[in-house]
């Protein structure tokens, strides 16, 4: 089964940027629908961005223009790049995949990472 590793969390100040990483072992990042989820004390769980098998970015309307979702297949890498971050950005961050060819914030995500900071300081 998928395994799912993360890094790259961090403190910055609003306006300031981050990468997140997420390496996949037991399925290609190319092949499946993955992508990034958060969660912030007191809140339920949001998905963030995604991306299909097919390199389609599927980016929720709260980072749109902000965050962008990228792979590297050599690496089996995912990546969540975050530029101008505010601080209700702040959270722990997942990476996620779910090994279908159907891929939505509402689908079902099989595999997860052990998730990895985000705080932003006004």
């Amino acid at each position: 089964q998928v395994q799912l590793v993360e890094s790259g969390g961090g403190s910055v100040q609003a306006g300031g940027s981050l990468r997140l990483s997420c390496t996949a072992s037991g399925y290609s990042v190319s092949s499946i629908c993955m992508g990034w989820f958060r969660q912030s004390p007191g809140k339920v769980r949001e998905g963030v961005t995604l991306i299909t098998a097919n390199g389609a970015p599927i980016i929720a309307d709260s980072v749109k223009g902000r965050f962008a979702i990228s792979r590297d297949s050599a690496d089996n890498t995912l990546y969540l790049l975050m530029n101008s971050l505010k601080p209700e950005d702040t959270a722990m961050y997942y990476c996620a995949a779910d090994p279908r060819w159907y891929c939505s914030f509402q689908g079902q995500f099989n595999y997860w990472g052990q998730g990895t900071q985000v705080t932003v300081s006004s």
